[in-house]
């Protein structure tokens, strides 16, 4: 298993968010979320525009065992998706850190400031 970016931060629910330049957030799943799902085999994104609430489902990921919801890690509005994920799902396999699922115009920047970091989301891995 891959070491947690120290430049994204992170839920308890296994996505990671990167903020870019512009503000926006790219949000995928960690390489932990990835490795206990097995071989992705499916992946449903967010409409473009559609309005999500923090902590309510985003996305869905299916592998070969078991479907996962993917959370939303703050409020805000759908601005892109990934649809090349949605052809190659095992692309998330292959390396969770660049293949993003959504990117998210949050509905407050500060809300970020309350995720986890790369050592506080180790913890939570540690503590599965």
């Amino acid at each position: 298993m891959s070491a947690n970016p120290s430049n994204l931060k992170y839920t308890k629910s296994h996505e990671w968010v990167r903020v870019e330049a512009d503000g926006t957030l790219t949000v995928g799943i960690t390489d932990h979320a990835q490795e206990a799902l097995g071989d992705l085999v499916f992946i449903e994104l967010p409409a473009v525009g559609k309005e999500l609430t923090a902590g309510t489902e985003a996305a869905v990921v299916e592998s070969v065992k078991a479907a996962a919801d993917v959370y939303a890690p703050v409020s805000g509005v759908v601005c892109a998706v990934n649809s090349a994920v949605v052809d190659a799902p095992e692309s998330l396999n292959a390396d969770a850190w660049s293949a993003w699922l959504f990117k998210l115009q949050p509905a407050d920047a500060a809300a970020v400031d309350a995720l986890l970091d790369a050592d506080a989301y180790q913890q939570v891995v540690d503590a599965a």
